[in-house]
Formats: C-alpha cells, structure tokens, sequence
C-alpha cells in the first residue's frame, strides 16, 4: 500500500467514523475444518479404519435376498463368516439337503455378488432343537423337564 492509498483510507475512515479494512481472501488449503462431502469424509474413516472387510460382510447379510434370491432368502439365513466359511441356517433339514445339492451355484453367486467378501465355503445346518436349559438352576446331564419333579 502506498503513501498516497493510506492517506486516503484514513481521510475516508474520518469521514464514516469507520477505518475499512480490505478483505483478505486466503485459499483453501484443504483442513480438517473446511467443508468436505460426507461420501468423501465416510470413505476415509473406512479406509483409515481398515473397515472395508467388515461392512463388505455387512453388505453380505444386509442383502442375502438380493444376491440369492427370495424364494432361498426365505428358508435360509447367514450366520456367520469364519475364515472363508458361510455357515447358513436353514428353516428345514430338507432345505438343507436341497441347498447343499445347489451350493456350487449358490458359492458362485455369492462371489460374484460380494467381491469384497472373501467365501471360499458353505456349511448349511438345519433347525435348532429345543433346548432344556432354562433359569438359573439347570443341571449337567438331566433329561429336560421330565427330571425337574425328582
């Protein structure tokens, strides 16, 4: 600023009351307080956080009716991931016999529909049995409900 620009400010900052001061305009230098788009911001904390295995298998189960179907999503259900091995229950044991029959069709849809998800195995089982193990004081080797009266 010169002399003469100076003088010139000041003279108008005694006429308004007001010194004005010019705006200075910085850049954006990319901060962490800058605005960001929240896709951009999500897919960082996923990849700092190392999260993308873990919601891939979230996709996986979130949308077992998309990848299979809905007539299979009906009578099968994921469990869990372990190492590569889906372990899906089923509603019935003839759906699982039935299910085990078209496992290599199923593997390959799954594959294919989930690339982020490693599968290399299916492991169906049927139908939980009833369990006797009830309240707070079940014994070890008692036969159910007709050994609670002595």
């Amino acid at each position: 600023m010169t002399k003469k620009d100076l003088a010139l400010e000041i003279f108008r900052s005694f006429q308004t009351g007001k010194r004005t001061r010019k705006k200075i305009v910085k850049e954006s230098q990319n901060k962490a307080s800058d605005p960001q788009l929240l896709s951009e911001l999500f897919s960082n904390i996923i990849r700092d956080r190392e999260w993308e295995n873990p919601l891939a298998e979230g996709n996986l189960f979130s949308s077992w009716e998309k990848i299979v179907g809905q007539e299979i999503s009906q009578h099968s259900t994921p469990i869990s991931l372990i190492d590569g091995v889906l372990t899906l229950q089923t509603s019935s044991t003839a759906w699982a016999t039935q299910l085990k029959l078209v496992s290599p069709a199923i593997l390959e849809t799954v594959q294919k529909s989930a690339p982020g998800v490693l599968v290399e195995t299916l492991v169906f089982t049927g139908p939980q049995g009833p369990s006797w193990k009830k309240g707070l004081r079940t014994i070890r080797g008692a036969k159910g409900p007709r050994d609670t009266y002595g």
